[in-house]
């Protein structure tokens, strides 16, 4: 199974749900897309957070240096992002795609993150706590609802009871699961939510 992992905005914990995803799975990775901090990026944070290295950390289709919105830092870099370009890695293992900021980041002039989900990706959908996270959470999840696309919701960080009513009452929409805050974000944070989380994740990805 591919799980997409995307969110409703940037800082959200895309990065660590995909290190407790892969982890939790035994999961291959790929981003791909990274903008901005190439020496560091979220291929090498995942890679740094699990436990095992027995499974594939896939290259990323564009590595852009700015960190600016995919669309702007390819033209910075003068390149234009074409999803045709955008080869998915071939594994027989569950395999975590992490987006870029939120659905609707921009690509091009046409595209934006939302075109590289398929049909048969489970979406995972990652809300945290701010002031304006229940609109983003809920605009987030009636786009995808348009689209045909029900995701899996996740609660990041530390939990706020009235927030997470209304996103799941306004939206229709039950969470999947929560991911506590972490006092340290390390291989052993990672192992422990993973652990909490697979048996779940285990009995709602067979295929």
């Amino acid at each position: 199974m591919h799980f997409f992992i995307s969110g409703i905005g940037t800082e959200v914990g895309k990065t660590i749900t995909a290190a407790i995803w892969v982890e939790a799975l035994q999961a291959d990775y790929w981003k791909p897309i990274q903008s901005g901090d190439l020496d560091q990026s979220d291929t090498d944070c995942v890679k740094s957070l699990v436990s095992s290295n027995q499974r594939q950390f896939f290259e990323s289709a564009y590595a852009l240096h700015a960190p600016v919105s995919p669309h702007a830092a390819a033209a910075i870099d003068g390149v234009a992002i074409d999803i045709a370009q955008i080869k998915r890695p071939q594994t027989a293992n569950h395999l975590v795609v992490e987006g870029a900021g939120g659905l609707l980041v921009p690509l091009n002039g046409s595209q934006t993150i939302a075109d590289l989900i398929r049909a048969t990706d489970r979406l995972i959908l990652v809300s945290k706590h701010y002031l304006g996270s229940i609109n983003h959470s809920l605009l987030s999840l009636f786009y995808l609802r348009q689209r045909g696309i029900e995701p899996w919701l996740i609660f990041n960080g530390e939990p706020n009871r009235r927030s997470e009513e209304a996103i799941e009452k306004l939206g229709g929409f039950k969470a999947f699961a929560r991911i506590p805050k972490l006092t340290a974000i390390d291989r052993q944070s990672i192992r422990r939510a993973a652990e909490r989380l697979r048996p779940k994740l285990q009995a709602h990805s067979r295929g």
